[in-house]
C-alpha cells in the first residue's frame, strides 16, 4: 500500500483547485499549473482536502497512486508559497551574472555561456568579493525549477580534485587526492 498516496493533501486558503475530466489545475498567488492523471487514480476534493484513491492493487496503479499525490502536493506549495534552488559557482576566473531572463556564465572556456531562461522562472546572480557567485532560480513550478538548475549544473559539473565547477548550494563533492597520493 502506498503511504505517500494514502495521505490526504490540504488546501491551503488562497488556492483554487479544479478537476475536470483528467485534468487537475491548481491557481495561486504565485501562477496556475495544470497536470494531467491517469484514469486509474481518482481525486476527491471535499472540504478543502484532496484524497486520492486506485482502482486495483496492480504494481504499475500503486506506483502512480503515489506519484499523482505528490505531484499535486507541490503544485499548491508551488502555487501558494514557490521554490528556489541556489547553485554556486565556484572556480578562479568563473563569474555570473543576470539580466531581465538571461544568465550568463563564464566557466572557463573560450566563451561565456548565455543561457535564456523561462518566463516563469525568476533569475538573481550575486557576486561578492572573495566568495564564489550564488545564482538563485524562484518559480512556483518545480519541475521546471529543478531541470533549470540541472541543465545549467551540466554546463560545468564540479570535478573531484580542485572542486571547480556549478554546483547547489550545500551540495558535498567527494575529493580525490590526485597524483602526490601515490608517492
Amino acid at each position: 500500500m502506498s503511504r505517500i498516496g494514502k495521505s490526504p493533501v490540504t488546501i491551503p486558503s488562497g488556492v483554487e483547485v479544479k478537476v475536470d475530466g483528467n485534468v487537475i489545475t491548481v491557481k495561486g498567488s504565485k501562477g496556475e499549473l495544470r497536470q494531467e492523471f491517469d484514469s486509474c487514480v481518482s481525486i476527491s476534493i471535499e472540504d478543502g482536502v484532496i484524497t486520492f484513491t486506485r482502482e486495483s492493487e496492480a504494481p504499475d496503479h500503486r506506483a502512480k497512486h503515489g506519484l499523482y499525490r505528490s505531484l499535486v502536493n507541490n503544485m499548491i506549495i508551488g502555487v501558494s508559497e514557490g521554490f528556489k534552488k541556489e547553485l554556486e559557482v565556484i572556480g578562479v576566473g568563473y563569474r555570473a551574472s543576470a539580466n531581465g531572463q538571461t544568465l550568463e556564465l563564464s566557466l572557463g572556456f573560450s566563451h561565456p555561456f548565455i543561457f535564456e531562461l523561462p518566463k516563469e522562472i525568476k533569475v538573481s546572480a550575486v557576486s561578492e568579493k572573495g566568495k564564489a557567485p550564488v545564482v538563485t532560480l524562484e518559480s512556483y513550478d518545480k519541475q521546471l525549477v529543478g531541470q533549470v538548475a540541472a541543465k545549467i549544473r551540466s554546463l560545468r559539473k564540479p570535478e573531484p580534485y580542485k572542486g571547480k565547477g556549478v554546483r547547489f548550494l550545500g551540495e558535498e563533492i567527494r575529493r580525490k587526492a590526485g597524483k602526490t597520493a601515490a608517492k
